[in-house]
């Protein structure tokens, strides 16, 4: 009896499948994503009716479940990739046997990054090969030129084959495997395109095997679409271990790694490059990089502290408010979250009496850097404040702190690992909740601490 092929419509943005093609995607809301891919039947469902036809017992190759006390725990095996940066960001190093997800926008520095993991990991004596499906070897080589030299334990492979790719890769056996990109591969069992849902999703479960079966760590690279995920159906990212973003425009020299995702580590820590001639530089001091240029005594300039994971990281938050000269009022956010901006706007109109209804608002977050930690409530709001009133903050005064609907500054998360990180780097006061300084007065010296139960007490210090 000839096998029944099935249609099904899969959304490229997001991965919704449907029977029917649709013009709008009930998962992500866009516009004419949907494209019909042929789904063929296979044979499942006879090996539990062999098994018990055989009379297999319960201890015949099964899977048996254990107590929690019969399970030993032992330290996953570790390269170290001699960056860092990303060492810090994969939770202490390399593990073996890991699949890695590396996203970003076109031109951030992935593949740089990558490359550059290769050659160290080569230089460690690690076995490493490279495979493309981007470019060229020629065009590899030129960019490896500006890096740095090579030794050769790296291989390089142009291959979209994802068959030629597998029989590559257990017959050469490296250590560490980089797949760029992933929407390039073509696996010669799935009917659609390269690139489409079905065979992103089958070449990374591929992979995924092959680096499970033989410890090998493997690196793919992913496009992101014009949302800044993934592209590719969503279950990419639950499949592989750890996903990492490149965040950052462009146009500017540094370059921030986040993850978003990590099975053998936190998803708070970030690592902070900077893009040059010769490739990604590791920032090992991202506080002094981020404060750099900072205006003396401009209004509307206050700098906070932020903790991504264990790292305190020091950023100036900027505000302009001028008079409207339309009938609405325009509010624009640059780094941060812009409903949040017109929270604290209306909490300082109800609870401090400033009329900003009729004032534009601008928030931008210096150095290009995206946060939505609750922690920055408090310096925006004395920012905005400073500027509506022209009158500027002292250059060693810092503040931190959330506020919430009623005006009130509630205490965050690590805040001695704050004042440490201001105190380093000389600021002189620090302005934080009530609860922070009553606790930590005493701990600090050379720093002052002022603390502050409400908004309306923070604003009145600037005069």
């Amino acid at each position: 009896m000839a096998t029944k092929v099935k249609s099904v419509f899969y959304c490229q943005s997001c991965g919704y499948e449907s029977s029917k093609w649709m013009g709008q995607c009930p998962g992500c809301k866009e516009w004419n994503t949907f494209v019909e891919e042929v789904i063929k039947p296979s044979v499942t469902g006879k090996t539990s009716k062999a098994s018990s036809a055989r009379g297999l017992g319960a201890g015949d190759n099964v899977n048996k479940p254990m107590k929690l006390s019969e399970i030993t725990l032992n330290e996953e095996d570790r390269y170290d990739t001699h960056i860092g940066e990303l060492n810090r960001v994969l939770g202490g190093g390399l593990v073996k046997g890991s699949l890695t997800l590396v996203g970003g926008d076109p031109g951030i520095g992935k593949s740089t990054l990558l490359l550059q993991t290769a050659r160290l990991l080569a230089a460690d004596k690690r076995k490493v090969l490279y495979i493309s499906g981007e470019e060229s070897l020629q065009q590899i080589k030129l960019r490896a030129n500006r890096i740095g030299e090579f030794t050769d334990n790296m291989e390089l492979l142009c291959e979209t084959d994802l068959g030629t790719i597998e029989e590559t890769i257990r017959r050469h056996a490296p250590e560490v495997v980089i797949i760029d990109s992933i929407q390039t591969m073509f696996n010669e069992n799935v009917s659609s395109a390269p690139g489409s849902v079905s065979q992103v999703r089958e070449s990374t479960g591929v992979l995924m095997r092959i680096g499970k079966q033989l410890g090998i760590s493997i690196f793919i690279v992913g496009h992101v679409t014009k949302e800044g995920t993934v592209a590719g159906p969503r279950v990419l990212e639950h499949m592989v271990d750890t996903v990492l973003y490149f965040e950052g425009d462009r146009h500017a020299s540094y370059r921030i790694l986040r993850a978003v995702k990590n099975r053998f580590g936190s998803t708070n820590e970030i690592g902070v490059f900077e893009m040059r001639s010769e490739g990604l530089v590791e920032v090992e001091n991202p506080s002094e990089f981020m404060l750099e240029g900072k205006p003396e005594n401009a209004s509307g300039s206050v700098v906070t502290c932020s903790v991504e994971g264990t790292r305190p990281i020091l950023i100036e938050i900027q505000a302009l408010v001028s008079h409207t000269n339309f009938n609405f009022p325009r509010r624009q956010a640059n780094g941060t979250d812009y409903n949040k901006v017109n929270l604290l706007m209306a909490v300082m109109e109800k609870r401090v009496g400033l009329e900003l209804s009729s004032y534009d608002c601008y928030i931008n977050l210096a150095g290009g850097m995206k946060l939505i930690e609750p922690a920055l409530d408090l310096s925006m709001c004395m920012a905005i404040v400073s500027s509506f009133r022209n009158r500027p903050i002292p250059d060693d005064v810092i503040a931190f702190g959330e506020v919430g609907l009623s005006g009130e500054v509630r205490s965050v998360n690590m805040p001695d690992v704050r004042i440490s990180e201001a105190q380093r780097l000389g600021f002189k006061t620090c302005i934080v909740p009530k609860a922070v300084a009553d606790k930590y007065k005493k701990s600090f010296k050379g720093i002052e601490l002022i603390g502050v139960s409400s908004v309306q007490e923070a604003v009145s210090m600037i005069k």
